[in-house]
């Protein structure tokens, strides 16, 4: 490495520094001004070559102030967690190291860190002694990943062989999911052939849980997804009834869990996770409430096998050891050493950091609905979880003002979603900067809006 190089990763180094530093004083929504720069990154592509000082100079200075400050303290949107100062530290580390995530013969470290992490997650989210998993890059392709499982399971124990003859004559298998089903898992079996439209559909609760009192008829045939943590209301699917009914079934449980299945690493809330380690799969996320960079999420299955034959694959010219080879239970065979930074945030954290990380931000989505409740407006949920539903006058069209306004103002940020037909403003703790102060600030923020679009002065509760 040259001095030259050297310098500009310092630069590099301080620039970062520079830009968490500051990141709370700053507005959390991109202002129009920086994003009014945000051209001078184009233009034709330079005929001759840039001195990478000055692409860098570029990209910070007009680059991050054009950034949402979702590394801080104050965005409460899309379940969005900050990036631990362990994990972001292992991260640059590992951009570093470049290391081919796909076989233990390219990286030794980043398979033995694959294992370490998966380890330590199965432990942390209670699941059963002996599933194995795969580090993916979030819910999303962790869904697609373990219902690539399911489908591989189910279709085998009638006699097809999924991998090698495809959907085209393969026995139907049926799919039952939620209403309020995610649509990453939507996407998912989209993508695994499976149809969206052809799920069939179980009604749920006031709270978004299915009933198992409306469970259509199971068979070993079937795929039963269900939710460990709905992405608006933040409930939980009774999974111990639905397991057993898929148990006497002989039908595959999948369990979308992306943020909601940390609930099992927290003790005061781990009751609500009860049953879902009954499951044959989990979708998880990383970058949501174990605040690790993007991108990173865990698909895990039971029977490790069922996952592996559904991934795996073989090529002459690629040599393999003894050891376990991360590719052999993942969709992408090149990828990045996502596990250094899971490693790094559950080595720094412990049992107990994460148990705090999980309770805290949940006492914070606590505080926002007593503050709001308690100056007149309407909590739409039952707050059991980092999940807050807001509403604010009986218009649509007033909740959505005051949404506008709390975006406009910068304090903080929160988003926007429909619930049974109501529009409401949706407030999701997920990240372990947020403080007692960011809370109080962003709820004077959002009081504030409220008053300015409905002119009513709401008591500010203490």
């Amino acid at each position: 490495m040259s001095d030259r190089d050297s310098e500009l990763f310092q630069d590099a180094a301080a620039r970062a520094a520079r830009y968490l530093r500051d990141l709370s004083a700053r507005p959390v929504r991109p202002t129009p001004e920086s994003l009014r720069r945000l051209p001078e990154l184009g233009g034709p592509l330079p005929d001759a070559p840039t001195d990478p000082a000055a692409v860098l100079a570029l990209l910070d200075d007009v680059g991050s102030p054009a950034t949402v400050a979702t590394a801080a303290g104050r965005y409460f949107g899309f379940v969005t967690g900050g990036t631990l100062s362990a994990a972001l530290a292992a991260s640059w580390l590992a951009a570093a190291w470049d290391q081919n995530a796909a076989l233990a013969v390219m990286s030794p470290v980043a398979a033995t860190l694959d294992q370490i992490a998966l380890d330590w997650l199965v432990d942390v989210l209670r699941l059963p002694t002996g599933t194995g998993g795969g580090l993916v890059t979030g819910a999303t392709m962790a869904n697609l990943t373990a219902l690539a499982a399911a489908r591989h399971a189910l279709l085998a124990r009638a006699g097809w062989d999924v991998e090698a003859r495809g959907l085209f004559g393969a026995p139907p298998l049926t799919v039952v999911v939620g209403d309020e089903v995610h649509v990453s898992v939507l996407k998912a079996l989209t993508i695994l052939g499976l149809g969206r439209e052809r799920v069939v559909r179980v009604p749920t609760d006031d709270q978004g849980r299915m009933r198992a009192d409306a469970l259509p008829p199971l068979d070993a045939a079937t795929v039963l997804c269900l939710q460990a943590g709905n992405v608006n209301t933040g409930a939980f699917d009774p999974a111990r009834e639905l397991c057993a009914a898929a148990r006497a079934a002989s039908a595959w449980v999948h369990v979308d869990g992306a943020f909601g299945l940390w609930a099992a690493a927290a003790p005061a809330r781990a009751h609500l996770a009860n049953g879902f380690a009954e499951a044959d799969s989990w979708a998880v996320d990383g970058h949501k409430w174990l605040n690790v960079p993007y991108d990173s999420g865990f698909a895990f299955c039971r029977d490790p096998e069922q996952l592996r034959a559904a991934m795996a694959f073989r090529a002459a010219y690629l040599l393999r050891g003894g050891e376990r080879d991360p590719d052999h239970y993942t969709p992408e065979m090149s990828r990045r050493a996502r596990g250094v930074e899971v490693w790094a945030a559950l080595r720094s954290l412990g049992r107990a950091g994460v148990a705090d990380m999980v309770e805290r931000t949940c006492g914070h989505a606590t505080r926002f609905a007593d503050g709001l409740r308690a100056a007149g407006h309407e909590v739409l949920n039952d707050v059991v979880l980092n999940q807050v539903l807001a509403r604010f006058g009986g218009d649509d069209g007033v909740t959505q003002r005051v949404i506008d306004a709390v975006q406009a103002d910068g304090t903080c940020w929160c988003g926007g979603t429909q619930w049974h037909g109501r529009a409401a403003m949706r407030i999701s703790v997920s990240s372990w900067a947020t403080t007692e102060d960011d809370v109080e600030r962003s709820l004077d923020a959002m009081l504030r809006a409220a008053e300015r679009v409905t002119g009513r002065l709401a008591e500010r509760a203490v």
